[in-house]
Parts: structure tokens; C-alpha cells; sequence
């Protein structure tokens, strides 16, 4: 019987167990924290694929609310509120389209005249720089960020703080 009980093997091994026991423990929050489980395809994504809502936030991928503000008035955005339609309905930032996020994978692979069709604008494209994001506090649209940047959305955003920071910052 072989036994590995040295402390060379002992501290990369509790080292590489701590961090997925916590990225494990960040993404169970975070799917907690959801409202409700879509599908079964978006609660397997959550355990399977690296989620942007875990840690830190890089700037490249947030918007603020004053930055949204602008591109907003140069009506330079593809604004996309990943709530359910009745958190939508109780109040939303202008321009925002509701694409739940249950159905944000398959509405991007959507082809662009199906898309406009069902939503009633442009079908976004992977190389847009404008596509932001949001929800009420900025978990499900960073899930949705996550879901988008796999299919090759590289250049997806989502609103920091959600529509929570944007009525406290705006108004509405």
C-alpha cells in the first residue's frame, strides 16, 4: 500500500483543493441567488464553465451607469435586460430589450431574421462592441455575459450594479 502523506505532495493538493471547493461555493451562490432554473442546460453551464460573476469583475466587461447613459443617448447600444418579463415589466432602462436569460443561448444562435423578428431589433453580431447586459444586480447578466462570450461575443458588457445602480445613479 502506497501512502502520499509528504508535505511536498500535502500543500499543492490542499492548495488545488481550496480553490475548487470556492469556485465551486461562488458559482452555488450565484445559481442560488437566480430566481428560478430555465433549464436544465443553463444550471449545468453554471457548475461546467467559468463564470464572470465569481471574484472580480475586469473593466473590459462593465459598463457603468453613467458610461450606459451615453451610449444610450448617442443611441449607440444594443441594450439587453436579461430579467424575467415581469421584473421587466415593473421597470426597465430605456431601450432595453427583454431576452430573458433562459433563452439568451438560443436566441443568439437565432439567424438575424428570426432574431429581429421575435424581438423586434437587430440581431446582434459577434464582432459588436455595443452589446451590454443587465438584470437587477448584475449576476444574471453576468451569467449572460459568460453565456454570450462563449459563443464568441468577445466583445460583450454588462452594467455594473444592474438596474438597481442605474435607478440609484439615472433614475428612471
Amino acid at each position: 500500500m502506497i501512502v502520499l502523506h509528504s508535505s511536498l505532495y500535502s500543500v499543492p493538493a490542499l492548495t488545488m483543493l481550496s480553490l475548487l471547493l470556492s469556485r465551486g461555493f461562488c458559482q452555488t451562490v450565484t445559481e442560488v441567488n437566480r430566481r428560478s432554473y430555465p433549464t436544465v442546460a443553463s444550471f449545468i453551464r453554471t457548475f461546467t464553465t467559468p463564470s464572470p460573476t465569481c471574484g472580480h469583475d475586469d473593466e473590459a466587461s462593465l459598463v457603468t451607469p453613467s458610461q450606459l447613459k451615453a451610449m444610450l443617448s448617442n443611441r449607440n447600444v444594443q441594450l439587453f435586460d436579461v430579467r424575467n418579463p415581469d421584473e421587466y415589466q415593473d421597470g426597465h432602462i430605456p431601450q432595453a430589450v427583454n431576452l430573458p436569460l433562459g433563452i439568451v443561448e438560443e436566441s443568439l444562435k437565432l439567424p438575424p431574421e428570426s432574431f429581429k423578428q421575435k424581438f423586434e431589433v437587430k440581431a446582434p453580431g459577434k464582432d459588436d462592441d455595443n452589446i451590454v447586459f443587465n438584470c437587477r444586480t448584475g449576476v444574471r447578466s453576468g451569467e449572460a455575459l459568460g453565456i454570450a462570450r462563449q459563443m464568441g461575443f468577445h466583445r460583450a458588457r454588462h452594467l455594473k450594479g444592474g438596474y438597481a445602480a442605474w435607478v440609484e445613479q439615472e433614475g428612471n
